[in-house]
Order: structure tokens, then sequence, then C-alpha cells
């Protein structure tokens, strides 16, 4: 594994990239799982009368979307700028234009 990865100027060590690594096999639904449980169990401590709890948990659920915003683009782009820039892309198609 190359310990340094050139991102936008800077450079990203080893951990991140094995971090990234192991973090992108996860389905980016279960981020969206995740968000919706903590969304009902929040709603459960709320009925139970439990407001601080409720209030805890229910914090969880935007973390959880953002990490899985994060995973998605990871996934779709890659964290590496190197291998965006060496990756094979397809030819770009010119639109047709209508005369009238």
């Amino acid at each position: 594994m190359n310990s340094e990865n050139k991102v936008s100027g800077g450079s990203e060590d080893g951990f991140t990239a094995m971090i990234e690594a192991k973090t992108s096999q996860i389905p980016s639904s279960a981020y969206l799982a995740a968000a919706l449980a903590s969304m009902a169990t929040s709603a459960i401590f709320k009925a139970s009368g439990k407001d601080h709890a409720a209030l805890f948990v229910g914090q969880w659920a935007a973390p959880f979307l953002l990490l899985g915003v994060y995973n998605k683009m990871v996934k779709q782009h890659g964290s590496d700028a190197d291998s965006q820039q060496n990756a094979p892309r397809a030819p770009k198609v010119k639109a047709a234009t209508a005369t009238v």
C-alpha cells in the first residue's frame, strides 16, 4: 500500500487511506438505516418521557447521514486526486444543435 497519496496539494497518509479502504466496503444504505434507527430510538425515548436521552440519540441522525454522503463520494470519486487524473475517461460527446 502506498503510504502517501497526493490530495489537492497536500498529502494523505496511509492511515487515512486504510480507513477509507475499510469504510468504502460499508453499503451506503447502512448509514441511512443508522440515521433512521437513531430517529426511531429518539422517538421511543421521547414517548417514554426520557427527554435528555431522546435529544442525545436524535442528534446522531445528521452525522450518520453526513458519513453516508462522504462514503458515497469516496466510492464514486475516490479520495486520491492522482487516481482521478490517471483514470480512463469516456470521450466527450458533442451535443447536437437544432437549426431552424
